[in-house]
């Protein structure tokens, strides 16, 4: 059975193109089940059976498991048992048949547009004071809490200032433009037109889409190339567009905790750069833009992922109703 879990990872990877974090979900949930089918006496993996399948899923519940977690290894089987069948190691698909809960899918929590604003804005608020003419510098700017940049560090380097127009950057790409975390952390200094203002993004499944920005993230793109990029380039940098403090391609773990940790300086409520994509999508279908032009640049797969926003628009037009109408 290892060899089959070696090779439906490679399937996986070489074949469907699935990011890393995709793969290593799917094998784990295929190995629980393996595993579950052994203690059944499963002995040979022709003998998995929808039997098995229910009985693996029943335990996944009893034990916790969330309905999401349930509709993912739900889907991690179905996918394993379809390429099974196929390599002609299964006799069936077993899992066809295979039912899942629906997972609740709740409304994503976004910012207003003032909160967004005040988010992107607050590097460029913390940035370092000029220095007096024939005075002394006014010295770095002392980082947001909870971000994990080694604040002494940078201001003994004199990379402070080169990290806050880093911030700034990717708080306005991550905005401006609504793409994903890792997609943002992913582009190269050759992904940006900057004649058309587009970043050439890839998404899940390594599809390739163009995103339009605006004016205020090609004044902090440009200000971040051409004073922040030039004092964190290292040896390790190569065509990385952000980078981190000693110079390598900018983690989206440390990214994450950037938003956060500016979000908490800002004394907005907590957000994840996904809550900024959120907020994104929600204000272009509130300024009128098109669904499927939003679909467009948010890279969706399919219409649906992206009609939730519509959701959020109307509930946020409910609850200024009830706030404000008399007869609400």
């Amino acid at each position: 059975m290892r060899e089959a879990v070696d090779e439906f990872a490679g399937h996986l990877a070489g074949v469907r193109n699935r990011s890393a974090h995709t793969v290593r979900a799917y094998v784990g949930d295929v190995v629980s089940l393996l595993d579950h089918a052994h203690r059944m006496g499963c002995s040979e993996l022709a003998e998995l059976d929808l039997t098995v399948l229910r009985s693996w899923l029943a335990k996944q519940r009893t034990t916790g498991a969330a309905r999401a977690s349930l509709a993912r290894r739900a889907a991690s089987a179905r996918t394993f048992s379809a390429w099974a069948h196929r390599c002609g190691l299964l006799p069936a698909d077993v899992a066809g048949a295979l039912s899942s809960p629906r997972a609740h899918r709740g409304l994503p929590t976004v910012l207003r547009a003032d909160q967004a604003a005040a988010l992107v804005e607050a590097p460029g608020r913390l940035a370092p004071q000029p220095v007096p003419e024939g005075g002394q510098p006014g010295g770095p700017a002392a980082a947001p809490a909870g971000v994990p940049e080694q604040a002494e560090a940078a201001a003994a380097d004199g990379t402070a200032g080169a990290v806050l127009l880093r911030d700034r950057a990717l708080l306005e790409l991550l905005y401006g433009t609504g793409v994903r975390i890792s997609e943002a952390c992913g582009l190269d200094i050759t992904d940006v037109d900057h004649a058309r203002r587009v970043v050439r993004v890839f998404g899940k499944g390594g599809r390739e889409r163009a995103v339009p920005y605006g004016v205020p993230a090609q004044r902090a793109l440009d200000e971040w190339l051409r004073r922040g990029r030039p004092a964190l380039a290292g040896p390790h940098s190569r065509e990385a567009l952000l980078l981190g403090a000693r110079g390598g391609r900018l983690n989206p773990t440390t990214a994450r905790r950037i938003v956060g940790g500016y979000a908490q300086a800002a004394g907005l409520p907590p957000v994840s750069p996904h809550g900024l994509r959120h907020s994104a999508a929600t204000h272009l279908l509130e300024g009128g833009a098109d669904l499927r032009a939003v679909q467009e640049l948010l890279g969706h797969s399919s219409l649906a992922s992206t009609q939730i926003y519509t959701h959020v628009s109307v509930e946020r037009l409910r609850a200024a109703y009830r706030q404000a109408h008399p007869r609400a």
